[in-house]
């Protein structure tokens, strides 16, 4: 264990948390007013560990095998936990668009993992980073939205409609990067899968 892998595994803590918060505000005596800020408080700390687990990974000479599979299952569970949370009311995003995020994270995690064991070391692309850095703000700005929101300034038809926009853009590009992953790789996957035809064959 590595500083940077304590940093992975306390964002991936924070995810529920976040959620929790979310749901349950009332019972911890956070008003409609304060609760924006704190889930701001939260997902911030949770990018912060994101962008200095890896930091300091590299810095420090701390980049492992198990920080290589933690760090993109933290990511993965961090954020689709956020736009998860935000199916639920006031914000009541359609769930279909929580699955994107899903099938995106789910098929490349199974790829790199598959490659991974026969030898192939997959990269992280730069659309992935793109990606990650357009549901953060995504996230940021359904918060900012809740903010006027639970001071009564806008309806809530208004929030719904403005998050249901922002988060299929992000939804949209999350798509496509997997895709632009998949072809960006399309030499490893061919590899893979003739592999896996030769020993077939041999059997």
């Amino acid at each position: 264990m590595s500083i940077a892998n304590y940093l992975t595994f306390f964002r991936i803590l924070l995810s529920p948390i976040f959620l929790i918060v979310y749901l349950q505000h009332e019972a911890f005596g956070i008003s409609e007013i304060a609760l924006p800020y704190i889930l701001f408080f939260l997902l911030t700390l949770s990018e912060l560990s994101d962008a200095f687990d890896g930091y300091i990974a590299r810095k420090y000479n701390q980049v492992t095998d198990l920080g290589k599979i933690l760090d993109p299952m933290a990511d993965s569970i961090a954020r689709t936990s956020v736009f998860l949370t935000f199916t639920q009311a006031p914000v009541n995003l359609p769930i279909y668009l929580i699955f994107i995020f899903l099938y995106r994270d789910s098929t490349v995690s199974t790829l790199r993992t598959i490659c991974a064991l026969k030898g192939y070391a997959l990269a992280a692309s730069m659309t992935g980073k793109i990606k990650a850095v357009i549901q953060a703000v995504a996230a940021f700005l359904v918060l900012t939205l809740m903010i006027p929101h639970s001071l009564g300034m806008i309806e809530t038809s208004t929030l719904q409609l403005l998050s249901l926009w922002i988060v299929s853009l992000a939804a949209a590009y999350t798509l496509y990067s997997g895709i632009q992953y998949m072809i960006d790789n399309r030499g490893y996957i061919t590899k893979l899968l003739f592999i896996n035809k030769e020993a077939n064959q041999s059997l």
